[in-house]
């Protein structure tokens, strides 16, 4: 079977609907050569035309480059025909060196990071990422980034700021209709069970923990999401590589080299591939989406190729057999949902 990528998938829990292919806005922010303002306007303006409905982003892509592009291709369309996420926990601080001296000698915007997790901080950055989107309201607020990896011995002390602080300011909003949902963004969905447990969210963007790879989320936080109507935005279907270029050389998996346990098992991924004729990215990007928890999955696009590929593998064919030879083998558990 095979999906419609601008399908929309409705929150149970509230009035937003997100297309089924998701444009994750990281390569807005990047300061490579190839990537400008135009790039980004033209991978943008295939975005639109394929009919894809949601984009997320966040103050941390490119130093609030990614938001400032956002917001620009935002006022060649009309804002009310997209839905657009952005992400609260980082705060771009200017500077201190004297008078802000533009880009720097990497192309970086003057700025540093400083996490913040209070109830003003996360009012301020919404209203900064307002003022780069050029928008006065975005769709849904995700607390961003309250995990080990991020916040290292902290997480514990960052936690409880963001449920004391960032929550709080969040469900003021979204009383007060400013946000229609809330959620929470993380690489680690053992802490979300905790936010689940200890909020009312709308939605969490998990990246990288329910793929071909990795789907360790699939017996505990899939069910807990799917009990409790949170809808999950299933970010990172490649996981950052491997992925969509398959086990090549330097293939990358959570953004380092891929371990030669995780190059082994893509290469058997894509021995089923082969004798089912079935493109890797395909069935990566396909395979999150046969869980009734998930309501996108979410990818970054960098130019209007990228957007065409990604398309044509969601509306790929894939057949039953291809997902039953992959339980069959171990390559995932006899009972992951699967497309029907």
């Amino acid at each position: 079977m095979s999906c419609d990528p601008t399908a929309l998938r409705r929150f149970s829990r509230r009035n937003v609907a997100v297309s089924q292919l998701g444009v994750g806005t990281a390569p807005f922010g990047s300061f490579e050569p190839d990537d400008t303002d135009s790039s980004v306007a033209k991978a943008f303006a295939a975005m639109r035309a394929a009919g894809l409905g949601y984009f997320d982003t966040a103050p941390f892509y490119g130093l609030g480059l990614a938001e400032h592009r956002l917001g620009a291709c935002l006022r060649t369309i009309d804002r009310r025909s997209v839905v657009l996420s952005t992400k609260i926990g980082r705060l771009m601080r200017p500077l201190g060196e004297g008078p802000a001296p533009g880009l720097g000698v990497a192309g970086e915007p003057p700025f540093e990071v400083a996490f913040d997790y209070s109830y003003d901080g996360t009012l301020r950055s919404l209203e900064h990422s307002l003022q780069r989107l050029g928008t006065n309201a975005v769709d849904i607020a995700l607390v961003h980034d309250v995990n080990r990896r991020w916040q290292g011995d902290r997480v514990e002390q960052r936690y409880g700021e963001a449920m004391n602080g960032a929550y709080r300011a969040l469900v003021e909003l979204r009383d007060a209709g400013v946000v229609k949902a809330i959620g929470v963004g993380v690489n680690d969905w053992e802490i979300l069970l905790r936010f689940a447990a200890d909020g009312d969210f709308d939605c969490f963007m998990l990246a990288g923990r329910y793929t071909l790879l990795d789907h360790s989320a699939l017996d505990t936080f899939m069910p807990d999401c799917e009990r409790r109507g949170i809808a999950v935005l299933m970010a990172a279907p490649f996981n950052s590589g491997i992925l969509a270029t398959g086990a090549a050389p330097g293939a990358t998996y959570f953004y380092v080299e891929a371990e030669r346990e995780i190059v082994e098992r893509t290469r058997h991924i894509e021995g089923v591939c082969a004798r089912h004729g079935v493109a890797l990215p395909a069935a990566a990007l396909q395979f999150p989406l046969a869980h009734p928890a998930v309501a996108s999955v979410v990818t970054g696009m960098r130019s209007a190729a990228e957007v065409a590929d990604n398309l044509a593998h969601c509306r790929a064919a894939i057949p039953r057999a291809f997902w039953e030879e992959l339980k069959h083998e171990r390559l995932i558990a006899t009972d992951t949902p699967v497309p029907a």
